[in-house]
């Protein structure tokens, strides 16, 4: 018997249309939602599943000119791919964080001076862990700027006028 799944995920749940094909030949076609390892079927029986599926995640991102793009682990490495030439810069920030809050509407104004450039900025919670350790966070507020995929500029703490003379240098070269 095969079985063909399309999964449409939804929290805390997933919702699948299936179809199996019997040896019979006849093919049945259902509703399924899935929690916690149970689905349930359209026609209201449930069965314990377990399911090995295979994700293409739609990672077609992009950042807006003129203004700063909320990223996450997820969408940051397609943007900054997508940027190609583009100098790309980053505002790793948290909630908490005093000097980030202060220093955001300047990077805004940035954002809206500069059209040349990508301005991005990364929440460093939880989630995004890997991505700010892989970047090598060690204080927020922090602003990499990235050419052609690589960091090639770094500047830490809330200061403006470094931030600037950094985005100069790498938009000049």
């Amino acid at each position: 018997m095969a079985l063909q799944v399309q999964v449409c995920r939804t929290a805390p749940t997933m919702a699948a249309h299936y179809s199996s094909n019997s040896l019979l030949g006849s093919t049945k076609q259902s509703m399924v939602s899935v929690a916690g390892g149970r689905a349930a079927l359209a026609s209201g029986s449930s069965r314990r599943v377990r399911l090995k599926a295979k994700a293409s995640l739609d990672t077609t991102a992009t950042a807006a000119v003129g203004q700063v793009t909320e990223v996450n682990k997820d969408t940051f490495w397609p943007i900054v791919k997508a940027a190609g030439e583009k100098a790309v810069v980053v505002d790793m920030y948290t909630q908490w964080c005093g000097p980030c809050k202060i220093i955001a509407p300047k990077f805004q104004e940035l954002s809206e001076k500069y059209h040349d450039v990508v301005f991005l900025k990364l929440d460093c919670n939880q989630d995004n862990k890997p991505l700010a350790k892989e970047l090598g966070i060690k204080v927020v507020p922090t602003f990499k700027i990235l050419k052609d995929n690589k960091i090639v500029k770094e500047v830490t703490g809330a200061k403006f006028d470094e931030l600037v003379a950094a985005v100069d240098t790498v938009r000049s070269s």
